[in-house]
């Protein structure tokens, strides 16, 4: 962490124009960031949603980060900014307290000499990093990881403790990927032969490229023919399983407990919201948004965006609609015979379901 701003040099780092409330200075150096109903007066907040406006005049924060058509009713120092929301992005880099470390090899770690290893990066307590891997420059490997034989780490990328990557993987630079994370683990590829499963070897790899960030407790496997390929930018939460060979396109994000099976290709700028099931050899359009809990069966062709699933009830409306859910098919089919019927014996009376009428 860096040594902290006065709101003068805050307003600098982030662009923003300084508006000082009466009786304020410049010189004021806040001690951290936090929101509009609980910030103190030596705290910095934002207001990024109308939904949280009704605190801005009660706030004690000693600043609040706010757009043009948001200052006059700022009742304290105001940091006038387009995005108030991508300044408090920036801003949380001032204030992170994540621990730092000064360049080495810990003594119980474990490096193969053929291993490349900067001089300018960490390696943590009981690290193992086997024969041929490479460690950029600045990198950070946490306490108890794994690095495989041949993987490449590059600059600036930090491991979290206990993330392993598995052999002939490539992690580009600048990324973050967080604790118990496994990354280049073998696809589930199984070929069914006389009642029993041969296993399919995953002779690919690997691919992610720079900034990109992953989650604790996700999986990424490797492919089976070719790699695995994680593209630029993009940001995949916890708990998040991304099968052998699949493709995410540069800055598409993957919000928690979403999955991915095999083969599957998904756009640039999508984003994946929780619980999200996609299934195999299918694709994903550019610029598509899929909502939480959505099961996607075939490929999506346009972006936009797109949603399955129930909405949830009280349980005893939840169970009749389920029971009728069931008897869908053949409610269509007596509604078809019925209409049918109905033609029979009143063929010029319409029955609604004829092709709309496009005539101007």
């Amino acid at each position: 962490m860096s040594e902290r701003p006065t709101l003068a040099l805050l307003a600098e780092k982030l662009g923003a124009d300084l508006r000082l409330a009466a009786g304020a200075s410049d010189s004021l150096v806040p001690s951290g960031l936090n929101t509009l109903q609980d910030a103190n007066e030596n705290e910095v907040s934002f207001l990024a949603s109308a939904a949280y406006k009704r605190f801005l005049p009660s706030t004690r924060a000693c600043a609040v980060l706010v757009t043009e058509e948001q200052a006059e009713a700022c009742p304290v120092t105001a940091l006038v900014i387009p995005n108030p929301y991508q300044a408090f992005a920036l801003a949380t880099s001032v204030y992170d307290r994540t621990p730092q470390y000064a360049a080495g090899i810990d003594p119980s770690a474990t490096v193969d000499p053929s291993a490349d290893v900067h001089e300018t990066a960490y390696i943590g307590p009981g690290t193992v990093i086997e024969g041929g891997a490479q460690i950029a420059e600045s990198a950070v490997i946490g306490a108890g990881s794994f690095v495989g034989a041949g993987s490449v780490v590059g600059a600036r990328s930090r491991f979290f403790p206990n993330v392993v990557v598995y052999h002939g993987c490539f992690i580009g630079a600048d990324c973050i990927i967080h604790s118990n994370t496994v990354i280049g683990a073998d696809g589930f590829g199984f070929a069914p032969s006389g009642g029993k499963w041969t296993k399919i070897h995953q002779l690919g790899g690997v691919e992610i490229a720079d900034e990109v960030e992953v989650g604790a407790n996700t999986c990424i496997d490797r492919g089976a023919l070719g790699n695995t390929v994680i593209g630029h930018g993009v940001k995949i939460d916890n708990m998040v399983q991304i099968a052998h060979n699949v493709q995410i396109g540069d800055y598409s994000a993957m919000a928690a407990c979403s999955a991915v099976a095999g083969s599957a290709i998904i756009g640039k700028h999508c984003t994946i919201a929780g619980g999200v099931g996609i299934v195999g050899h299918v694709t994903v359009a550019d610029r598509s948004h899929v909502t939480a809990r959505t099961l996607v069966t075939k490929s999506i062709e346009e972006a936009g965006s797109y949603s399955s699933g129930t909405p949830f009830s009280d349980s005893r409306s939840w169970r009749r609609n389920a029971v009728r859910y069931g008897q869908l098919d053949q409610m269509a089919r007596r509604l078809n015979s019925l209409e049918k019927a109905f033609q029979q014996v009143a063929p010029d009376v319409p029955t609604g379901r004829e092709a709309p009428d496009k005539s101007p």
